[in-house]
């Protein structure tokens, strides 16, 4: 096989002589001197995958041979890149002469995606250790380069578009392989890296979602063009946030840049954000890669995740790890099984919801959907759960998962009990029928000015201030209409006159326990 620095040498020869026709044999690009027709906008580009709600993450490639972590358990190579993994490098780059997952079937990872209620497939087509699942013309390690041979995004695209499932890739824009990533060679790995993705881009039909990966070092990748390529290539793509993060800061702000569609909390529940499209991503078991005897998540540690996810306004991909040999292991097509039956019972309270009105609280969350008001009850605290008031009125009730519920709304609130007995371990889920619009039924969300609010839900700013519950005591009863909420380690030694410390807070029970604290921007009218 060839060294990585020919194989980069190679590709960026091909992009820079068939930049914008073909690029190392890719099905022919959309003629770029052309007029191209408006892009979709974003929320029409969000729409479907706002109401999906959930989704398979799938971690596969040679190293499923050792049963170690995809790319972190590769030594390192370049001290650009953060790995150091233990297998040395001469074993982790040759286990694809090893690799040959002969009863791989994208008919069946489709179908057990399906079966599990998952409306998306996200594969990871090139991780940081570089491999590719496709048969390249820019890298030579790849697929086609293994005993299998077979073209494994191509054969799981295709069942995929058979079965109206949609599929994206997960994309690593850094190669910790290749030497010359992030040296002064950059430019050469990044048109290299361009033509990858216009491989991958072309070949496969339409791509729903493109999930790139940041390992929290410089992240030098051409944004501009390469957001360009991407979008020209398929328009109505949506992209996550991690091509523009270059630092760790950088990832935990969890800023969506320009171009990018959502942001991706990592092994952990999103916090409730209505304003600002978000994935959490999270592993079945304890890695992303296949990982032997592995222990993997209850049914009941399954549905908390998704239901919080959903009830912070959010979407979870649950990642799977197939085996060497192709098959998803049969504990985890269980397991994904049971999720797929709690949803047909339930999947009203999940799919095409909104999060709210009220925020995840240790009991639970809520989601909601026109008038009505699904209250999964996760954690009973005590024999009844107190939330705040709402704006609307609660008109019926009915326990979806069988029983009766006690529903008392007060100016002060809504308490709910259901008995003891008919009460569910997994998820005790009441459906409240509003007299209006639930989405804004929340009273934090409504329009008192912040002069005479303490809590409040504010909006985001333009310049990407979160948005979260926050304590303030204005001095000034000058109304305000925008509120950008900063995180303290971005604006340390910010002094304006119109800025007052904040903290942001989430609700249980009649307490407000602060998160973090940063500063408050406050624009009057």
């Amino acid at each position: 096989m060839k060294g990585a620095v020919t194989q980069r040498l190679f590709g960026f020869l091909v992009f820079v002589l068939f930049g914008c026709g073909l690029a190392c044999g890719a099905e022919p690009a959309a003629d770029a001197s052309k007029a191209a027709p408006p892009l979709p906008s974003r929320s029409e580009r969000m729409q479907w995958w706002r109401e999906a709600r959930f989704g398979m993450f799938i971690h596969w490639g040679p190293v499923s041979l050792k049963g170690t972590e995809i790319s972190w358990s590769r030594a390192n190579s370049n001290p650009k890149c953060p790995n150091k993994g233990p297998i040395p490098v001469e074993v982790y780059d040759n286990l694809y002469k090893e690799f040959n997952p002969v009863k791989f079937s994208g008919d069946e990872w489709v179908a057990i995606a399906r079966a599990a209620g998952m409306k998306y497939m996200v594969l990871t087509a090139k991780h940081c250790d570089g491999f590719l699942l496709w048969p390249s013309k820019v890298s030579d390690y790849n697929i086609s380069q293994t005993p299998f041979k077979r073209d494994v995004c191509g054969e799981l695209a295709a069942a995929a578009h058979k079965a109206d499932m949609k599929i994206g890739w997960y994309f690593s824009p850094m190669d910790w392989r290749d030497p010359d990533c992030r040296t002064e060679r950059n430019a050469t790995f990044v048109a290299a890296m361009q033509g990858e993705l216009r491989e991958l881009l072309s070949r496969y039909g339409e791509i729903a979602i493109l999930w790139f990966d940041t390992d929290g070092r410089p992240a030098p990748w051409n944004q501009p063009e390469t957001y360009k390529l991407v979008r020209t290539l398929q328009p109505r793509i949506i992209i996550n946030d991690r091509l523009d993060k270059g630092s760790k800061p950088g990832y935990d702000a969890q800023i969506i840049e320009q171009n990018a569609d959502y942001y991706t909390p990592e092994q952990r529940i999103g916090g409730f954000d209505n304003q600002r499209p978000w994935e959490t991503c999270m592993t079945l078991g304890t890695q992303w890669a296949w990982k032997p005897n592995d222990t993997i998540k209850s049914l009941k540690e399954c549905i908390d995740i998704l239901v919080r996810c959903a009830g912070g306004d959010g979407n979870l991909a649950l990642n799977t790890n197939p085996m060497p040999d192709g098959r998803i292991e049969p504990r985890q097509v269980a397991r994904l099984k049971e999720i797929g039956d709690w949803l047909k019972q339930y999947g009203e309270s999940i799919y095409g919801t909104r999060g709210g009105p009220w925020r995840l609280g240790p009991w639970g969350a809520a989601t909601c959907k026109g008038n009505a008001v699904y209250v999964h009850i996760l954690q009973w605290p005590g024999n009844t759960i107190v939330l705040p008031a709402l704006t609307k009125q609660i008109v019926s009730s009915k326990v979806l998962t069988g029983g009766t519920a006690t529903v008392k709304q007060t100016e002060g609130g809504v308490e709910i009990s259901v008995p003891a007995t008919e009460r569910q371990e997994i998820d005790t889920l009441v459906a409240l029928e509003l007299d209006g619009p639930a989405f804004d039924a929340g009273i934090f969300s409504g329009g008192a000015s912040a002069a005479r609010a303490r809590f409040r839900l504010w909006k985001v700013a333009p310049d990407g201030g979160k948005q979260a519950w926050a304590t303030m005591k204005p001095r000034t009863s000058t109304p305000l209409t925008l509120v950008a909420l900063l995180p303290a380690s971005l604006t340390r030694g910010a002094s304006k006159a119109n800025s007052y410390r904040f903290s942001r807070c989430f609700r249980e029970g009649r307490r407000y326990p602060p998160l973090d604290c940063g500063i408050l921007v406050a624009l009057p009218e």
